[in-house]
């Protein structure tokens, strides 16, 4: 019992001292526990029942063992016992944390401390234990936060009312390089404030936590090492139970990379998706960049077809300077800019001062605070320089980090930007200007007609259209090739624009077709300027080797007088223009009323053309051409009845297939029917020697003439000596090889040539013998002349002689009179064809004509 372990007691007062002992213990807060020199419990208050769950009778006087847990149970009495035999001791005198395990089988942790006590030659041991586990949990909760905050990319920072730091995670020093035993008991923002920190709002920091207000803002700080960094930093204010305010929580995020890409990239993505216009979008990257460093100065420079220098953004550069920059070649010793567009390569001036690159302007940039630039070319994705990025710094220095991503992310931004607006400018062009000559095309001409229309309806001012139209262009095409036609159009815009005014309009409508729009002319002007151009055009123009003599038909239409708008403006000149094409060209014409209808008719009987060679509308005629008696041949030609108009004339015929691009068409069915009609002749036995066919200039101008020819008799089953082709002396005697050399491969084929309207020309009797013609044909108004004057009796005699030494045979068109007949036959010209002879006719008159054995006048 304790009465017998209480020394040091006077036996009166024992019974006091026992009493006092046993309550004190009993109502202590710790649990305490006393065992004897055997290790049997003597002690057992009532907070050690609670801690271990025990009743006191249960373990009173057992081994304390059954209190130990089970992993140290069995070894604890060697312990006790060799601490109390040798005195040697770990635990005694000392407090340690240790487990406890109650009756129920619950764990729990106890702070426990334990003393020795030697009482004569027993030694007892006192252990005093107390509940710590919600302490510890608290710990190992706060360790926990502790581990979290440290591995956190966050600073964060606890400051006490005074606003002085208490605690920095390591967050914290990795984000700003700042040590917590360097930071604690300063305040934030003397630690990280540089000279672009905001100070309101460091202010507005400082409010809301004396307000007890939760806040959140963007800062830029500075590192331990003087390297700017933006930070998003969130602040919450904890107020004590009666609400003074105890502690302020601040949390720091590194923003820098997240500023540049969702701000700056994403404002100048969002206003180039938005179409915003260059100069704007420029503007708006380079303030954005001043703002997330707001020691530069930037400046986006674009460099031009001339490789020289253009100011596209400068928001913060004084005007001068701007001045000084625009239009200034790139070179290698131009500056920063100049150097980083010429070589590719980033340039730096650490000090603008001293660096003789900066020569010619060096006062003027150090005179506005201008020490140091550092340019970065802005290339394209094949490399080639679209402009610079340059950083202004106000002291001699070079870039930091925060500049060099904001330079690889602005030089992203930048390339893209420049290469859309060169895209856009490409688009541009293909959209509303000529590829080959680089004018306007139809498009871009409406629009800029109807501008110019617009101001003029304003002002009350006259306005010239003109339409000009290169004549025999095809034939350049055909004959020279492509590149030389290309050459040849390029050569015609290029004088077209030379002749053009500040303000006119130059266009091309595709093919060979140009428009000039020329305001304020009036019709003499107008004039004035169409026999400039007709001049200018008609200049020789070397093309692919050849040297080309083009010319143009051009028509002119008068605002207002002949039209209101572009359209009704394009449609007169080019009616104009066709009439100065029909006076043969190299000419102009205004338009009138007339032409209005005659075009009108035109379209019609394009229209119509159209439609009756889909229907099957048209006819083929013959004439013969007799030898004395006999029938020499026929000379298919072509009719066509219109429904309203009558018979149509055959030049009228071929002139509108010509307009309308039917030429080809139409010649195709004038062979495929004669053709046709020969070889039905040819199985019924009716005897028709041959059949002559004209084919229009185009036909020979291409390699195509002799394949088509050839197949078309084959289908028929005829030989090449039914057919026989007629080319006008004008097309045989051009001076292009290519019809030549049709020709030749046509006679090659074995097909007959025959030299039509003979006599029209008369500078082509020494060239007869050149050219591959079996057969010429004098020209009807060379022998309708004969009757009348000696001269063309003596030139008709003539040719018919050369011709006999050609070995020429000579078919006589035309013939109308018994003289002329009487004139021809005597001189030696055996084939004649005629009026005098018979008309044409149609198949089936023909086919009677020559039952009837004799070809009588019609």
């Amino acid at each position: 019992m304790l009465p017998t372990i209480l020394p040091g007691s006077a036996p009166s007062d024992r019974g006091l001292h026992e009493q006092l002992l046993v309550q004190t213990l009993e109502q202590a807060v710790d649990a305490v526990v006393v065992i004897d020199e055997h290790n049997r419990v003597v002690l057992f208050n009532a907070a050690a029942e609670t801690l271990w769950g025990w009743p006191r009778a249960e373990v009173l006087g057992r081994n304390v063992g059954m209190l130990v847990p089970p992993g140290i149970r069995e070894a604890h009495d060697g312990y006790v016992n060799t601490n109390r035999i040798t005195g040697i001791n770990r635990i005694v005198g000392t407090s340690r944390d240790v487990p406890v395990e109650r009756r129920n089988g619950t764990r729990l942790w106890a702070s426990m401390s334990i003393s020795r006590v030697v009482i004569g030659t027993r030694v007892l041991y006192t252990a005093f234990l107390k509940d710590v586990t919600a302490q510890r949990a608290q710990q190992q909760h706060l360790r926990q936060l502790s581990l979290v905050a440290d591995r956190s990319g966050s600073g964060m920072v606890v400051a006490d009312a005074d606003r002085r730091i208490t605690y920095v995670n390591a967050g914290f020093t990795r984000l700003l390089g700042f040590a917590g035993a360097h930071a604690l008991g300063r305040r934030l923002p003397e630690l990280a404030r540089g000279p672009h920190t905001d100070v309101g709002a460091i202010d507005a920091l400082r409010a809301c936590a004396e307000a007890g207000q939760e806040m959140q803002t963007q800062l830029l700080l500075y590192t331990s090492d003087g390297r700017p960094l933006w930070a998003s930093v969130m602040m919450n204010p904890v107020r004590g139970a009666a609400g003074e305010l105890e502690h302020i929580v601040f949390v720091l995020t590194d923003i820098t990379h997240t500023k540049m890409h969702e701000v700056l990239q994403h404002k100048v993505l969002d206003a180039m998706a938005h179409n915003a216009p260059l100069h704007d979008v420029a503007m708006l990257l380079c303030r954005e960049v001043e703002r997330i460093a707001p020691e530069v100065t930037a400046t986006l420079l674009e460099v031009d077809a001339d490789g020289c220098m253009r100011v596209l953004a400068a928001p913060s550069m004084p005007s001068e300077i701007e001045a000084l920059t625009n239009g200034v070649p790139i070179g290698p010793e131009v500056g920063c800019c100049g150097a980083a567009a010429a070589t590719g390569q980033p340039a730096l001036s650490a000090d603008i001062a001293t660096d003789p690159r900066w020569a010619p302007v060096q006062r003027a940039f150090t005179r506005h605070g201008l020490r140091a630039c550092w340019s970065n070319p802005i290339k394209a994705r094949d490399g080639t320089v679209l402009g610079t990025l340059a950083f202004y710094y106000r002291e001699p220095r070079g870039p930091d980090a925060l500049h060099e991503r904001l330079v690889d992310m602005g030089l992203h931004l930048c390339a893209l930007l420049l290469e859309r607006e060169r895209e856009r400018a490409h688009i541009h062009q293909l959209a509303y200007y000529d590829a080959l000559t680089g004018l306007a095309n139809r498009s871009m001409l409406r629009t800029q007609a109807e501008r110019r229309l617009h101001e003029a309806r304003r002002s009350g001012a006259p306005l010239a259209l003109l339409f000009i139209d290169l004549d025999r262009f095809k034939q350049v095409n055909d004959t020279q090739g492509h590149p030389a036609g290309d050459a040849l159009l390029s050569a015609v815009a290029t004088r077209l624009q030379d002749s053009a005014r500040a303000g006119d309009v130059a266009a091309r409508m595709g093919g060979d077709e140009f428009v000039l729009v020329l305001p304020q002319c009036g019709a003499s002007q107008a004039a004035a300027v169409a026999e400039r151009l007709l001049a200018a055009v008609a200049q020789p123009v070397e093309a692919e080797g050849a040297v080309l003599y083009p010319s143009a038909s051009l028509g002119i239409a008068m605002y207002p007088e002949d039209g209101t708008d572009a359209d009704s403006l394009l449609r007169c000149a080019d009616m104009a223009m066709y009439q100065a094409k029909s006076a043969g060209g190299q000419c102009y014409h205004f338009y009138s009323a007339e032409m209005n209808d005659q075009a009108q008719e035109r379209s019609r009987l394009e229209s119509d053309l159209r439609a009756t060679l889909r229907s099957g509308g048209l006819a083929l005629h013959y004439q013969p051409q007799m030898h004395g008696q006999a029938l020499h041949g026929v000379e298919a030609l072509l009719r066509w009845t219109h429904p309203q108009h009558g018979p149509i004339p055959p030049p009228r015929v071929v002139e509108t297939a010509g307009e309308c691009g039917l030429l080809d068409a139409l010649t195709q069915w004038v062979l495929q029917e004669a053709c046709r009609q020969m070889a039905d002749w040819r199985r019924r036995g009716v005897a028709v020697p041959r059949v002559s066919v004209n084919l229009d200039a185009d036909s020979f101008l291409g390699p195509a003439l002799p394949d088509l020819l050839a197949g078309t008799l084959t289908a028929h089953g005829l030989q090449p000596a039914d057919l026989t082709v007629e080319i006008t002396e004008a097309v045989m005697l051009t001076s292009d090889p290519a019809v030549l050399a049709t020709a030749r491969a046509v006679r090659e084929r074995g097909i007959a040539l025959s030299l039509d309207d003979f006599g029209t020309g008369y500078s082509s009797l020494s060239a007869l013998h050149r050219l591959p013609i079996g057969e010429i044909k004098l020209d009807a108004s060379f022998v309708q002349d004969i009757e009348t004057s000696a001269t063309v009796r003596s030139l008709a005699s003539a040719v018919l002689h050369i011709a006999r030494g050609l070995d020429l045979s000579v078919v006589a068109e035309g013939v109308e009179t018994p003289a002329q007949r009487q004139f021809l036959t005597e001189q030696g010209c055996a084939v004649l064809q005629g009026y005098l002879l018979s008309r044409p006719m149609p198949t089936d008159a023909l086919e009677s004509l020559l039952q009837g054995g004799a070809a009588a006048a019609q």
